[in-house]
């Protein structure tokens, strides 16, 4: 199972949290790393995280079209 660390930038819907996820990659011809960031939709099945936490998700089965990703806990 993939893990990702991230937080939380919207928890407008319901059992579902828009978690951003930031990483660095480096520039093929500078050498030179940038921030590079996603986001993902991940499931909350109590409604227990609030924007700007910090959280893990993990991957799992689609539970909707956009929705793959299940919040496993806090930092």
């Amino acid at each position: 199972m993939r893990k990702l660390q991230g937080i939380i930038v919207s928890d407008k819907m319901q059992k579902t949290r828009i978690v951003e996820v930031e990483r660095l990659k480096k520039h093929p011809r500078y050498q030179k790393f940038y921030k590079v960031t996603q986001r993902f939709k991940a499931h909350d099945e109590k409604n227990e995280y609030k924007t700007g936490e910090k959280v893990i998700i993990q991957d799992s089965r689609p539970l909707s079209k956009d929705k793959r990703w299940v919040i496993s806990g806090r930092v």
